[in-house]
């Protein structure tokens, strides 16, 4: 689903590289966390793909296309929900579609079918001061799904939060990902999320970037939180931790 290969770049204002020579891979359908500490270019990533930022060499490929070929074909979700509080849920809901020139009868149908799907059809009128913060993420995570692409990437969407919100939006975002069949890439600091989320684990450990460390999680899904304590698991948890930790980079 998602290509780097031989991506460098570097900020102007910067005398290093932030990558050199990047080349990593996503497959369709996986949930795959990106961790590493604050400033190693985890966001820079993601930038990358959505094209805020341009590569110095190389390219960008998703779904087999370069990205600078193809429109709409990533949804982005940030930390922060970005909801208009001037707008209803819905019309918050409806505006990648506004940008994409759907129209309005299928507009409200998408609207309709995801706030079913996310829980939330009774706040349709309500304005984003009226929801909790996790029924906001989930907002934010229901727009995301409305720009219909297949790619999505959504960077700590949960750091916000409180602990117990948090485990609660973890577990209900697995359930969207089992429904709706996406690819999520998702930005953490959170080790112990990246295990209990992904199927596979990339660790940028170096900076300039020359490769991404990849790590297996070993189970299934569908998950609960009784595996995070396995011995196996505690020791994997460790061992990433030890990794972000390397050549002197903490969380």
């Amino acid at each position: 689903m998602l290509t780097f290969k031989n991506v460098s770049f570097q900020y102007p204002e910067d005398d290093y590289a932030m990558m050199e020579n990047l080349t990593f891979h996503v497959e369709r359908g996986a949930f795959v966390s990106l961790i590493g500490a604050s400033g190693c270019g985890k966001s820079t990533i993601f930038r990358l793909i959505n094209r805020l930022l341009e590569p110095k060499s190389g390219e960008v490929y998703v779904d087999g296309k370069e990205i600078h070929t193809i429109k709409s074909y990533a949804g982005y979700m940030p930390q922060k929900d970005l909801l208009f509080p001037w707008r209803t849920i819905e019309q918050n809901l409806c505006l990648p579609m506004e940008i994409q020139k759907v129209g309005k009868a299928e507009q409200k149908r998408r609207v309709d079918e995801v706030l079913a799907q996310v829980g939330l059809e009774a706040y349709k009128d309500k304005y984003p001061k009226d929801l909790s913060g996790g029924m906001r993420q989930r907002i934010s995570f229901a727009r995301t799904l409305l720009t219909n692409a297949e790619l999505m990437l959504l960077d700590e969407p949960f750091s916000a939060l409180d602990a117990l919100t948090r485990m609660d939006m973890q577990e209900w975002l697995l359930d969207q990902w089992h429904h709706y069949h996406k690819t999520i890439l998702f930005i953490t600091h959170d080790v112990e999320e990246a295990l209990f989320l992904s199927k596979k684990i990339y660790i940028i450990t170096e900076t300039p970037m020359h490769e991404l460390t990849i790590v297996d999680v070993p189970e299934g899904y569908p998950r609960n939180r009784e595996f995070l304590g396995r011995p196996d698991i505690e020791k994997l948890k460790m061992e990433l931790t030890m990794q972000l930790r390397k050549g002197g980079m903490k969380l």
